[in-house]
């Protein structure tokens, strides 16, 4: 049986930065995680899952050492970002100058991101690492959790935090309840190679049936999105590879230089969760096991590194105080920092989601109206910028 201080379920792109955010100031942990990322090699293709690593998230992962380590393999910086419903004319060009930042973000594959932080986790003394981890028994116990292991090792843990994923098993041990639902749309995801070399753009089209987005990737690659009904995305993904090129062409402007070919593709359905509490004595929820969200904007796992941020600040101040960190009372600040924001985001693109799929003539005008509005808007548009980009909010 060991005794850890804090013990983090779930070795993904939060639960390995976690670790790595509290390792050095006198704590114990372990990191359990069921499956190890492939490693990487430089000729590789791009993989499908991505995530847009905002600035504030790249400074975090910086802090930790990570950083340099996913630019070494691959990071594609984006300086615009393109939004618009029918006509580019009227939609809203955000740039990183206005933001008055380096760049708007990374799109960068979450496998390469795992890996990274994944590394600096075994470079720590402070931390234990276990993967393959699985999982056989979690029994809840406020400050005195028990984990165990198939293997039969047991772990005792004063703070058991769930990073294992929108379906956690220590959420469901520690029985708090969350509310959920399904969107009224999937995501078909291609990684394709394009006529054009390296773009520094993203573009997202707003449509009846959902979102429709390119995202670039290093050197001649991109990943696109297509949001739609599941009807329409089990058709797509049985057309053969020419026909759905030619499907993403029709759908997307010229100006991207056309695709030459599809490397992957494959979907995934959309589900909303928010839990009803982020903690109780003993245990604390962080990024998906927290909260899902509607991928559109890309801000998932940037939500997850703000909840990273704010546990980490949260425990390191309490244990710095003399305080017990596990307790409810300390681990509520974290809840009252994160919650009430992953609700303002989770709500905010469901606006998106849903105002745009609205076709009332009324509302289209008015939709129109607003994007134009929003490239003019000057300082405030500034400061919108900066807030989806976990910056501090200027005007």
């Amino acid at each position: 049986m060991e005794h850890v201080d804090v013990l983090i379920v779930g070795g993904g792109m939060v639960g390995t930065a976690l670790a790595c955010s509290l390792s050095g100031k006198g704590l114990s942990i372990a990191v359990l995680e069921q499956t190890a990322p492939p490693a990487f090699a430089p000729e590789q293709e791009p993989d499908l899952r991505v995530s847009a690593i905002s600035p504030a998230s790249a400074r975090l992962l910086d802090g930790i050492g990570a950083w340099e380590r996913i630019r070494s393999m691959r990071a594609a910086p984006y300086l615009r970002m393109q939004v618009w419903e029918d006509d580019e004319a009227h939609g809203t060009l955000f740039t990183a100058e206005e933001a008055g930042n380096d760049v708007l973000g990374h799109i960068v594959e979450n496998r390469i991101i795992q890996l990274a932080t994944t590394e600096c986790v075994r470079e720590r003394e402070d931390i234990r690492y276990l993967c393959p981890a699985r999982i056989a028994r979690i029994d809840y116990q406020p400050k005195a959790s028990r984990v165990t292991l198939e293997d039969g090792t047991v772990f005792v843990a004063r703070l058991l935090v769930a990073a294992d994923g929108a379906r956690s098993a220590v959420r469901d041990a520690a029985g708090i309840g969350i509310t959920s639902w399904d969107y009224p749309m999937h995501a078909l995801v291609a990684s394709c190679e394009t006529a054009y070399d390296q773009q520094d753009i993203t573009w997202q089209r707003f449509t009846a049936t959902g979102p429709q987005a390119f995202l670039p990737l290093t050197g001649a690659h991109a990943s696109l999105v297509w949001y739609n009904t599941p009807t329409e995305v089990k058709r797509l993904l049985a057309l053969s590879d020419e026909e759905l090129t030619a499907a993403f062409s029709a759908a997307f402007p010229q100006k991207l230089g056309g695709i030459r070919r599809l490397i992957s593709r494959g979907s995934f359905g959309l589900t909303r969760r928010h839990a009803a509490s982020y903690a109780k004595d003993g245990v604390v929820l962080a990024g998906d096991a927290a909260h899902t969200i509607h991928p559109l904007a890309g801000q998932g796992v940037n939500l997850g590194y703000q909840d990273v941020a704010a546990l980490a600040d949260t425990v390191l101040q309490a244990h710095a105080e003399g305080k017990d960190f596990a307790d409810i009372s300390v681990l509520r600040r974290y809840e009252r920092l994160r919650k009430p924001a992953n609700l303002a985001m989770q709500t905010g693109m469901d606006a998106f989601c849903y105002g745009f799929a609205n076709t009332l003539p009324p509302l289209r005008a008015a939709r129109k109206l607003g994007m134009k509005l929003a490239d003019k808007a000057g300082p405030f548009k500034r400061g919108v910028i900066r807030y989806a980009l976990g910056l501090p909010f200027r005007g």
